[in-house]
Parts: structure tokens; sequence; C-alpha cells
């Protein structure tokens, strides 16, 4: 073979094996992408960019469909010099990493902080078991809350009120996934004349240290029983177990607010109007899924020391 028929060759595998696309809100707002060739085998060497660009208030939420990169069975977790795919967005007029993922575990959603986000794949390896990826993209202004009611005149912000629902849920921007730097979202809470507000948060993940302030360079959540600041109950932030804040009056505010550093999974919630006399409850759902968890427990442990029993006497 000719050094000219390799050098074509070469280049032809090069250009096959890596790839850049743009998706822009202007054409969709929502669609898919994947990996070279998936779902079969990327080829080795592969190495992409997917940038996308959305207008004013919208964001780019990433949702994993199905996610299998190649990787040495050393059992490392780190990610570094092997197959992966990480996430930039801007910051400051800067591209800054916010995920990197690689292995085979289906990575949870991901949005940007602003109308723009970038992905890098890099797959320097294969085997015909790396299938690769596949998203589904969509450009949103919700920032991925679901519930509420969403008020347009803000920059991110949702209402609940006890004549359209007695209780509920509510969650951090892009939950179960990340939330997005550089984020402040509020939820309003509005109650008939003679109730209250109850808030039980069963999960709480926000990047900071007590008291969560600025100096800190801290995210965290506050509560007001006012539309301005309300001292009584402090910043909350750091990794919680469960926990419970009742408002005052028949209107509560949550503020969210996130910096352009780290980052946590945020948080998850129940939300019930209650009149101002009555003591809250967990919902007959909660009791029966802890219960369900205990029984389970405790059959299991019957299960091992009954194990045990057999091995040491048999």
């Amino acid at each position: 073979m000719s050094r000219i028929t390799q050098t074509v060759m070469s280049k032809t595998k090069e250009v096959a094996s890596s790839c850049h696309q743009e998706f822009s809100s202007d054409g969709t707002k929502h669609g898919t992408l994947t990996s070279p060739h998936y779902p079969l085998a990327y080829p080795p060497n592969t190495h992409c960019h997917y940038e996308f660009f959305g207008r004013g208030k919208e964001r780019i939420r990433l949702l994993f469909q199905d996610f299998f990169l190649y990787k040495s069975s050393d059992g490392s977790l780190s990610c570094t010099n092997v197959d992966s795919l990480q996430a930039f967005v801007n910051v400051d007029g800067r591209l800054e990493n916010v995920a990197t993922f690689c292995g085979v575990d289906l990575p949870k959603p991901i949005m940007s902080n602003g109308p723009k986000l970038m992905l890098e794949f890099r797959g320097t390896h294969s085997s015909r078991h790396s299938r690769g990826f596949k998203i589904s993209y969509s450009f949103v202004e919700n920032f991925g809350i679901t519930t509420g009611r969403q008020l347009k005149e803000f920059p991110c912000a949702f209402v609940y009120n006890s004549s359209e629902a007695h209780n509920g849920t509510f969650a951090s921007p892009n939950s179960p996934g990340p939330y997005p730097r550089d984020t402040e979202c509020s939820y309003f809470f509005h109650g008939g004349q003679t109730e209250k507000v109850h808030l039980h948060f069963t999960h709480f993940d926000v990047e900071g240290v007590l008291p969560c302030e600025a100096v800190s360079a801290s995210d965290y959540v506050e509560f007001s029983n006012y539309m301005t600041e309300d001292n009584r109950y402090g910043r909350y932030c750091g990794q919680m177990k469960e926990f419970h804040v009742e408002s005052e009056r028949n209107f509560f505010k949550v503020t969210f607010r996130s910096n352009d550093r780290l980052d946590g999974t945020g948080f998850k919630a129940m939300y019930q109007f209650l009149e101002a006399t009555d003591e809250y409850q967990a919902p007959i759902f909660d009791k029966a899924s802890k219960s369900l968890r205990l029984f389970v427990e405790l059959v299991l442990l019957s299960v091992i020391a009954t194990h045990l029993h057999r091995q040491l006497y048999h």
C-alpha cells in the first residue's frame, strides 16, 4: 500500500470519527442527540462537540435515555483519561465544566445556567459493547419545575394556591438532577384567610456551609412570611435530613439561590395548607411507606440471622 493511499485512508478515518453539531431553539424546541453510529459502537478516536443556542430566558435541559461508554475494568471511579462526555456552560464569558460523565451509569438530568450549553465527547477507545449515548434535549423556560403555576413576570417564580390544591409537591430547578448555577427561584404559597402553610422537606442537598452567607460562597434556601426578607427563619444550606418548616400566616415564600460555583442536587418537598389551629400530620402514604421499609428491614435481618445460624450449627 502506498504512502498516499495510507494518508488518504487515515484522513478519511479521522473525518468519520469526528463530528460537530449545533442545535438552535429557532429550529426546534426539543429533539434527540446520539453518539456516532448509535446504537452500534462508536468508532475509536471519536471527538465530538455539540453546541446548544437558546434565546432569552430559555435554558437547555438534557435527559439521558441511554449511556454506555468504554471503561477499563481496573475498578477506578475517576473519569480522567477515559472515554467521557463533558458539559460546559458560560460563566463570565468563559466556558466552565459543570459535569463529566463516564462508564455505564445513567447520568441525572443537567441544565444550563443560561441560553448556551456545550457538550464534548471524547471516545478514545471502543468495543462492540460501547454503544455510546442517547440524550433528549429541550429548550425550556420552566426550569424543569412541573408543579405550581409559573409567573412569567418573574425570572423564575411559581405560585401555589390552596384554592387550587390543598397539598402537593415542589422541587428545586432541574430536579432530580443538579440545579443550574447562578439561578434564583421563588415559590409563593397562598392559603385561605384562616390557613397556614406547612412544608416537609424530604431531600435537601444545597451546596454551602452555615450560616450560608456570601462570604462562604454558599447557595441557600430561605423562608419568609412576607414578600420581603424574614429573619425569623435564617438560611438553609448543606446536606440535611428531613425537616419541617411552617408559616405564621396564610402566605409563605420560599427562595432558592445558587451562585456560579459548585452545586448540589437541590431539594424535594411536600406542601400542605392547614387551618391555623391544626397540627401537621404526615400523609397516610408517607406513614405507610416508612412502615413498609421497617417491615422489609426486619424481614432481611431475620433472613440473615437464620442463614448465620445454619452456617454455625450445621
